[in-house]
């Protein structure tokens, strides 16, 4: 449900090279910061790779990837790294299923003439195969034929869905665990997602400057009156290095 006190994360951008990752996330938890986000943009890091090496190098720390392109994975491919990284660090990993950029999905040969129908069925499959089921899937896109895990997740991690066009969020409420919004700074914009995804969960990206964070606390609680259960900070893109915002998060939480 939705809170005037969200949970508060940092992403840590693709455009910084990998090997900056395990600073990072030392200084993350040294700061004391709840989680650390990842992308993964063509052609930069891999999300899942990348969560793996940030939860092997940490602790507590939460890893959320937001987002996993649908188009560039196997349904039963997904759910085999998600499950695996789940039952490694239980409890500490987060995932978000998108459409992906469909310029970059054309590029690299995976785009597909309905986007909406093909998260449906990926989305569908992903969530049953970590939840223990077979699958039999005869789809648009996606097709499995009595697919299982030998080794789900005990308890599956939150599986969101990202996005910000009224029909990806009420999907995110209806078959997911809640929805990941892309940079937003207008808590109308959380108002009517929360509408839409009804109690689901709701997290958001929300883009800062690390060199002006004065109104940083101001902008969680706004955002977390407005119904954002989770509010993720991403620095500039030129910017790319998340310390000095974790050093700003950490002074106002």
């Amino acid at each position: 449900m939705s809170s005037a006190t969200p949970a508060t994360g940092i992403v840590f951008r693709p455009q910084s090279p990998p090997e900056e990752l395990f600073a990072v996330v030392a200084h993350a938890e040294a700061a004391g910061i709840g989680q650390l986000w990842l992308w993964e943009d063509c052609f930069l890091e891999g999300g899942l790779t990348t969560a793996a090496a940030a939860l092997a190098r940490s602790e507590r720390l939460v890893i959320g990837v937001g987002l996993l392109p649908v188009p560039l994975r196997n349904p039963a491919l997904a759910a085999m790294e998600i499950a695996t990284l789940a039952r490694i660090f239980p409890g500490r990993l987060v995932v978000a299923l998108g459409h992906g950029v469909q310029d970059w999905m054309a590029q690299v040969g995976a785009a597909v003439e309905s986007p909406m129908t093909l998260l449906r069925e990926h989305l569908a499959a992903v969530r049953s195969l970590l939840a223990g089921e077979t699958v039999q899937a005869q789809g648009r896109y996606v097709q499995l034929d009595r697919v299982a895990l030998d080794w789900p997740p005990p308890t599956p991690p939150r599986l969101l869905v990202g996005g910000r066009g009224p029909r990806t969020v009420t999907l995110a409420g209806e078959a997911a665990d809640g929805v990941l919004l892309d940079s937003v700074t207008d808590p109308d914009v959380v108002r009517r997602a929360r509408e839409l995804v009804g109690p689901a969960h709701l997290a958001a990206y929300t883009p800062v400057d690390p060199r002006d964070g004065s109104d940083l606390g101001a902008r969680i609680r706004a955002l977390g009156d407005a119904g954002a259960d989770t509010v993720i900070l991403q620095g500039p893109g030129d910017h790319p290095d998340p310390r000095p915002l974790i050093d700003a998060l950490a002074a106002v939480v």
